[in-house]
């Protein structure tokens, strides 16, 4: 993984959603930044994108799968991950596909532009802008851990922004804590 494009702050966040030999899913993985990064720390990665030629070279460090995900079949079937992530990339008539790959006891991470980012640059249509609240909203089900909605001026490039994430409980019930804290990677 190159300098220039390091994981995403969200995902480095939740660190404890992240332990090795659990799977997880890139959706709309692109040349693959979290998929090396998953990789990396011992996940079982399975990574989706259109676009062969951007996930060439990755077969070796997970399972790709190159699939028009938005005008074909859902390429996963009923498959479930311990995390689910997804930076960049909203197709509405696919979040209750992706929150049904959501293991139970699994993560969804989900980081994307919002509404606003149309004053400052791409994208700018609104069928891939969030509205305020959305994605939380469409976690309904999930156990939502964290929520945040609003402008990002301090990154290198500047973006409104909506983040979620959220647990699927397991069925048995038992009470989790999870950890708000940055550094902190394990269960409370």
């Amino acid at each position: 993984m190159s300098p220039s494009t390091p994981p995403s702050n969200w995902l480095l966040r939740w660190a404890q959603a992240m332990r090795p030999g659990a799977t997880a899913l890139d959706l709309a993985c692109g040349s693959g930044r979290h998929v090396k990064y998953l990789a990396g720390q011992g996940m079982r990665v399975t990574g989706v994108d259109i676009d062969a030629q951007a996930t060439a070279g990755l077969e070796t460090l997970a399972e790709i799968i190159t699939a028009d995900i938005e005008s074909g079949p859902w390429p996963l079937g009923e498959r479930q991950f311990d995390l689910v992530l997804v930076t960049n990339y909203l197709w509405r008539p696919l979040i209750p596909r992706i929150k049904a790959a959501v293991a139970p006891g699994g993560w969804l991470i989900y980081e994307t532009f919002a509404q606003g980012q149309q004053s400052i640059g791409r994208p700018a249509r609104p069928e891939f802008l969030l509205k305020t609240g959305e994605l939380l909203d469409a976690c309904a089900g999930l156990s939502i851990v964290a929520f945040e909605d609003g402008f990002e001026a301090m990154a290198v490039n500047p973006r409104f922004v909506q983040r979620v994430a959220a647990v699927r409980e397991t069925p048995d019930g038992d009470f989790q804590r999870y950890t708000l804290d940055r550094t902190e990677s394990s269960l409370a």
